[in-house]
């Protein structure tokens, strides 16, 4: 057992106070004068011992009062805790009715926010699992056998391998995907009309190098981009502030102009040369590719991978979500020893104060009921 608050330990010396008390309230001896004594020389009286009346209530108040500063010292109890039941998860999509069976025994959840119980409704989630899985190996004490079934292919995966810190039980379970990905449509450029011809014929050059057959047609004087695509402005001078305003909504503008210095660096030549610039403004992004838009006289627009680049940059792939859930299971990494949890017996201590202090009061009653009017 260790004490949180030794200083609480202080309140031991509120033990004077029954000691006091027991003293003050001695049945006092009343001298009685004889008539054949009084000539008698006098002697000396003998030394009396000290000796306490009721002496179990004192007992009694002097284990409350220690009981009192016990609770303000607030101890706690180390050591190993009781063995944990074993626990097992399961990811929304499965029959947990028919993976359970007729087994009432372990814990069974579903692997979703909050782990409820599978006798509830399966929950609608889209968190990923292998977060989930984190979050429940961080809350599970150590020890707890872990046993875990999910769909195969799995879904939700992020971008590195599951670590754990206990051995899990990973179970796959085929189950059939009725829904393939369908990646994204590359990004459409939206030049304005009276964009120079040279940086129009570099940016429509651009759109087929990204697989779009029919490049947009140029946007007329005042016209805005459609939502999801991203506006050119191939001059050097400031956007308008109606493109300003469609960029702050949340449009991304591609501007031939020098970035800011709050602008963060998006792509660099092979070389490391600094291209592409991205900054946020507002909810929008700003991206600053300066220099002129013209192949003759740029030759960074001339690099055979300058379109893959951008693209990647502008438009970057989503990254797999989907894949064979054997390969995937958690492995066990090397974390350190966590430190055993401490378990403060608040409840036990209250409950022995509420009963100290019903016996001291039922006592001292009594005593009173004792002393001869």
């Amino acid at each position: 057992m260790n004490l949180l608050f030794p200083l609480g330990l202080a309140a031991l010396a509120a033990w004077l106070l029954p000691l006091l008390i027991h003293l003050a309230r001695r049945h006092p001896y009343t001298p009685l004068d004889f008539a054949a004594l009084r000539w008698l020389r006098a002697q000396i009286r003998p030394r009396q011992r000290i000796r306490f009346d009721d002496w179990p209530l004192l007992l009694v108040r002097m284990v409350l009062l220690a009981a009192l500063a016990l609770l303000l010292a607030r101890p706690a109890l180390t050591g190993p805790a009781p063995v944990p039941a074993a626990w097992t998860v399961v990811a929304p999509g499965l029959d947990a009715t028919a993976l359970r069976g007729t087994a009432e025994d372990g814990n069974w959840h579903w692997l979703a926010p909050g782990f409820p119980a599978v006798d509830q409704a399966p929950p609608a989630s889209t968190a990923s699992l292998p977060s989930l899985l984190r979050e429940l190996d961080a809350q599970l004490p150590a020890g707890t056998v872990l046993t875990v079934h999910v769909p195969d292919p799995q879904p939700g995966l992020d971008s590195a391998r599951l670590q754990l810190s206990r051995d899990v039980q990973w179970k796959p379970h085929p189950l059939t995907v009725t829904t393939a990905a369908v990646a994204a449509p590359p990004p459409r450029l939206r030049v304005p009309a009276d964009a120079p011809g040279a940086a129009q014929h570099w940016l429509h050059a651009l759109q087929r190098a990204w697989a779009v057959q029919a490049p947009p047609a140029p946007l007329a004087a005042g016209a805005l981009p459609e939502p999801g695509e991203i506006g050119t402005w191939t001059r050097n001078d400031a956007l308008p502030p109606a493109w300003q305003a469609w960029l702050r909504d949340g449009g991304t503008v591609l501007t031939a102009a020098k970035p800011t210095a709050e602008a963060a660096v998006l792509l660099r030549s092979p070389e490391g040369t600094p291209l592409l610039w991205q900054q946020r403004i507002g909810h929008g992004r700003l991206l600053s590719l300066p220099g002129d838009w013209d192949i003759a006289g740029n030759p960074a627009l001339r690099d055979p991978g300058l379109p893959r680049s951008l693209l990647l940059a502008l438009h970057p792939p989503p990254p797999p979500r989907l894949a064979d859930a054997a390969d995937h299971a958690p492995q066990h990494a090397a974390l350190p020893a966590a430190t055993p949890p401490l378990r403060e017996p608040i409840a036990w201590l209250l409950l022995l104060i509420v009963l100290l202090f019903a016996l001291e009061r039922w006592m001292a009653s009594s005593a009173r009921r004792r002393v001869p009017a």
